[in-house]
């Protein structure tokens, strides 16, 4: 008898809200289903908005050893490695225009950034809101440091404005000049053009001889949409952004409650 073919060939998951629950762990069952599918044939590849910096630590504590696209999709990452093979930095000129135009129509933005490399810091200016956590980051009082380096993102919020309401205007006025993106609640990105988390997941998975159509991707922000149109299948988590929900093929059980378990079990274990 021939084996059955593999549902999947490439697993794409998103980190935050995704894979990872609330306090930044892998459930067994979760790990048990991503184990399976491996060992049926399948790879399994991180995609995450978080930069290598703040990604090394997860991966090694999981004992991931393959390759991640971190950074959204600027970066792809050999984890058993700790090596960087590719990266793809922010035009700090046109960035810096970019910000001009969306506070003119905005007002005045709370500002971080993130710098390029395995090394690379998290700067954080003046009123910028850091989320409470273990991810390491550098307070400046001066935001004319944050362009002092080649940069991998910039992170915008605004006093009164919610995530989607930043972003929009964002792209209405600078969508020309930068990528913007949603990436988490309070986590609005000013990004290369054109790069998307599908950007280093087809590299990614070029290495690896597997192709959009033999993939599936799990996700929860609308930063994850771009994966989606790439891959053959898109599975957005319970507790996705709704407008990830709106153009998923599939919409599973929240992060806390092994949404991705519970797809996998089901194609890989069944």
């Amino acid at each position: 008898m021939s084996a059955q073919p593999l549902p999947y060939k490439l697993i794409a998951t998103d980190l935050d809200g995704t894979l990872l629950r609330h306090d930044e762990t892998v459930s067994e069952r979760t790990r048990a289903a991503l184990t399976a599918a491996t060992a049926a044939g399948a790879a399994h590849i991180v995609v995450t908005g978080r930069s290598v910096p703040w990604t090394r630590h997860i991966l090694d504590a999981l004992d991931y050893r393959g390759l991640a696209v971190c950074g959204q999709g600027a970066q792809v990452y050999h984890a058993g490695e700790h090596r960087l093979l590719t990266s793809v930095t922010l035009d700090r000129q046109l960035a810096g225009l970019a910000l001009s135009k969306i506070e003119a129509e905005t007002g005045p933005l709370y500002l971080a950034a993130s710098r390029d490399g395995l090394e690379g810091e998290v700067l954080v200016g003046p009123g910028y809101r850091v989320q409470e956590g273990p991810l390491p980051n550098v307070m400046i009082d001066d935001p004319a440091e944050l362009w002092s380096a080649p940069l991998n993102k910039v992170y915008l919020q605004h006093p009164t404005l919610d995530d989607d309401s930043l972003a929009r205007s964002a792209r209405e006025v600078a969508g020309d000049l930068v990528g913007v993106v949603v990436a988490g609640h309070g986590i609005v990105e000013l990004l290369p053009l054109g790069l998307t988390k599908a950007t280093g997941l087809s590299l990614a998975a070029r290495r690896l001889g597997v192709k959009a159509a033999d993939t599936i991707a799990f996700g929860d922000m609308p930063n994850d949409l771009a994966m989606f149109a790439w891959a053959a299948r898109g599975v957005a988590m319970g507790n996705a952004h709704d407008e990830l929900k709106a153009v998923a093929d599939e919409i599973t059980a929240s992060n806390e409650d092994d949404g991705i378990a519970v797809v996998l079990e089901r194609l890989y274990l069944s």
